[in-house]
């Protein structure tokens, strides 16, 4: 029998943020933030912080009101295909701890809320290609569900919805910085391939129940051993994404150089986990690793931006 569906407001938020997790914002979020900073610093001049501070505070709120839009979407749309999935029955909607008409509703209030942070910089700061591209970004990154439908490039597809947000951060700071600064695409780049890369490890877990239902996925169009080649071969893009980054932007040096070597570490390492255990340890190899490589290599990369 579902649970009942919570009335209270901080229960509804408590709810939803536990089931979309929050906390993976961290995943594209220093990306975001090192972006900002190389559009904020140009060259040697300094960075006005008191202007940069304020933008920055927009940036971190629109990242988690549109990660928010697109989990919320996610989970209405699959809310069938979740309900048959034994590994993801108990999440919200589902299970009936959240009603799909509250969870619409507080996707509607982020979507809004996203749509106001963005003309923000429009208002304080006279850059209105934030607020121009607010509803087409987020129809973008809430389309993820409708793909694995059809096409087994889901995965990319995901990749590309997160590697929008370096680019979204450094167009909300300074629009030009997209025309003169290569590196910017290059980064995005990385997160598209590195993202897509880890999905493919994670859909590894419903590869059984992807093929019941019809859907499509890297994993269960290839199978396990195709899907890690495919894998492996992405990641492999990402680190060449950084290389090439290091290669053409004189601001990044031997610390993030650093944080490439760790990258491509890491990365064998996630791939030599899976090799060895499989799906059964895909919490340290998903989220644990992932995290510690988009937060120290944003870090070590605004590390050289600021001392450039």
């Amino acid at each position: 029998m579902s649970a009942a569906v919570s009335k209270s407001p901080f229960a509804t938020a408590r709810i939803v943020a536990s089931d979309i997790k929050l906390a993976h914002s961290v995943f594209a979020m220093p990306f975001a933030i090192l972006a900002a900073v190389m559009a904020a610093r140009p060259g040697e001049a300094a960075i006005d912080w008191r202007k940069f501070v304020g933008q920055l505070a927009l940036i971190v709120a629109a990242m988690v009101l549109a990660r928010t839009v697109a989990m919320l979407a996610n989970r209405l749309l699959d809310r069938r295909i979740d309900r048959a999935n034994p590994r993801t029955a108990q999440r919200a909607i589902p299970s009936g701890r959240l009603s799909a008409g509250t969870a619409l509703a507080v996707l509607a209030a982020c979507a809004g809320g996203f749509v106001l942070v963005c003309a923000g910089f429009g208002v304080l700061y006279a850059n209105w290609w934030p607020a121009i591209l607010a509803l087409p970004v987020l129809g973008w990154i809430s389309a993820y569900p409708l793909l694995k439908r059809f096409t087994w490039l889901s995965h990319l597809y995901l990749g590309s919805s997160l590697a929008i947000s370096p680019l979204a951060a450094a167009l909300a700071i300074e629009p030009l910085a997209l025309t003169t600064q290569p590196a910017l695409w290059l980064l995005a780049g990385m997160v598209l391939c590195w993202v897509a890369g880890f999905d493919i490890i994670y859909a590894l877990q419903d590869v059984i129940v992807d093929q019941q239902q019809g859907l499509s996925s890297i994993p269960a169009r290839f199978g396990r051993s195709g899907a890690l080649s495919i894998s492996r071969a992405l990641h492999v893009v990402s680190i060449a994404c950084l290389v090439a980054a290091l290669a053409m932007d004189a601001r990044l040096r031997v610390v993030f150089a650093g944080g490439v070597l760790m990258v491509a570490i890491l990365l064998l390492y996630e791939h030599l986990t899976v090799a060895r255990w499989g799906t059964s340890k895909v919490a340290l190899a998903f989220f644990t690793l992932n995290g510690v490589i988009s937060c120290v290599l944003g870090a070590l990369g605004i590390v050289d931006i600021l001392t450039a």
